[in-house]
C-alpha cells in the first residue's frame, strides 16, 4: 500500500492535536520553521499541511502574527453562492440597530447610488454571532426605496433581529434584485466601528462594500461593512455557467 504523503500525515496530526485540546481556540500553533525542525520535513510540506487546514477552517492564518487554532463553532462563516444567500443572515447571527433609518446628506453614498441629489437614508447596525459582535455596517438607501421601510420596527434603534436590510426591502420592490457588485479591501477601525465590535481604533478590519441593483440596473442599496478578521471567514462558491 502506498504511504500517505508527508503533508497529509502532518495535517492529520495537527488536526488531531487541535481536536484533543492541545491547541485551544485562539492558541497559536508552532511556526513553519519549528515544525520543519521538529518533524524533519521540508518547508513546502509544512506549508501545504497548513494550507489544507486553513481551507477547512480548522486554523486561521493572520499575516505577521502566525497560525491559530480556530473553533469553527465560534467563528462566523459567511458562505455565498447566489443573490438569494444575501437575503437573510446566517444561523446564530443577529443584527442590532445602533442608529435607526433616517435622512442624511452623504455626497459619496449618493454618488455611488447614482442619485441626482445628496440625500440618502441610512441605518447603522452591528452583527453578532452567538452574542459576540464581529461586524459594523452602514446601509444607504435612495429616498424612494427607503420610503417602503421607513416605519419598519426592524430598522429602529435598539432593535435586534435576524433580518437583512435587503431582505426587508425586496418584498416591497416593483423589480427584483438582480445583481450585487462587491469589493473586499483592508481597512482600519474608526472610533465608531471600534466601539461597536469591541476593538481598538486602528485595528485591521476586512471591509466589504456591496451595491445591490434591480433587474433594470438601478441601484437600490449600498452597504459598507467592517468585519473583525479574527472573527470572520468569508467563502464564495463559484460555478460554471451552463
Amino acid at each position: 500500500m502506498k504511504p500517505e504523503p508527508a503533508y497529509q500525515v502532518l495535517r492529520e496530526r495537527l488536526r488531531g492535536e487541535i481536536a484533543a485540546g492541545s491547541y485551544p481556540d485562539g492558541t497559536r500553533l508552532p511556526t513553519e520553521s519549528q515544525l520543519v525542525d521538529r518533524h524533519g520535513l521540508s518547508r513546502q510540506t509544512v506549508r501545504r499541511a497548513f494550507q489544507d487546514l486553513v481551507a477547512e477552517g480548522v486554523v486561521v492564518r493572520i499575516p505577521g502574527r502566525g497560525t491559530y487554532a480556530s473553533d469553527t463553532g465560534r467563528r462566523y462563516l459567511r458562505q455565498l453562492g447566489s443573490i438569494d444567500d444575501l437575503m437573510s443572515l446566517s444561523d446564530d447571527t443577529t443584527m442590532e440597530v445602533l442608529d435607526g433609518l433616517r435622512r442624511r446628506v452623504d455626497v459619496e453614498a449618493a454618488s455611488r447610488l447614482r442619485l441626482d441629489g445628496d440625500v440618502v437614508y441610512s441605518v447603522v447596525f452591528r452583527r453578532l454571532h452567538d452574542g459576540v459582535p464581529f461586524g459594523h455596517t452602514t446601509v444607504h438607501l435612495p429616498p424612494k426605496v427607503a420610503a417602503a421601510v421607513l416605519t419598519s420596527p426592524d430598522l429602529t434603534a435598539g432593535t435586534v433581529s435576524t433580518h437583512t436590510v435587503i431582505g426587508l426591502l425586496e418584498p416591497h420592490m416593483d423589480r427584483p434584485i438582480a445583481e450585487a457588485a462587491q469589493s473586499i479591501t483592508v481597512d482600519s477601525a474608526d472610533e465608531a466601528t471600534a466601539a461597536a465590535v469591541g476593538c481598538n481604533p486602528g485595528h485591521p478590519m476586512l471591509r466589504v462594500d456591496r451595491l445591490y441593483s434591480d433587474d433594470r440596473g438601478h441601484p437600490v442599496e449600498l452597504s459598507v461593512s467592517h468585519f473583525l478578521p479574527e472573527q470572520y471567514t468569508y467563502r464564495v462558491t463559484l460555478r460554471r455557467s451552463s
